[in-house]
């Protein structure tokens, strides 16, 4: 199963729930996953988010396969900056 943590930010919706364990063979999967476990965190995992795997960071490649023994960090999504100084 993939260990999941949690940001205090999408903790508040789990009852302060911030690590887990799920067993997915996807992101998407996970999302699904995490969104039926928790009903009042799924409108936030359709709004802005970036996922970690493994350290690696995915902002929309939802179809990215986690191996059983998988690290996924959800994190609220990464803006990009400013032109300006």
């Amino acid at each position: 199963m993939a260990r999941v943590v949690l940001t205090a930010n999408f903790a508040l919706y789990t009852g302060g729930e911030s690590e887990l364990e799920l067993e997915a063979e996807s992101i998407r999967q996970l999302l699904r996953c995490l969104g039926q476990r928790f009903p009042a965190l799924a409108p936030h995992l359709e709004q802005g988010l970036a996922v970690a795997v493994d350290g690696q960071i995915y902002q929309e490649d939802w179809f990215q396969p986690l191996a059983p023994d998988s690290e996924v960090h959800l994190l609220p999504q990464i803006a990009g900056g400013s032109d300006a100084c």
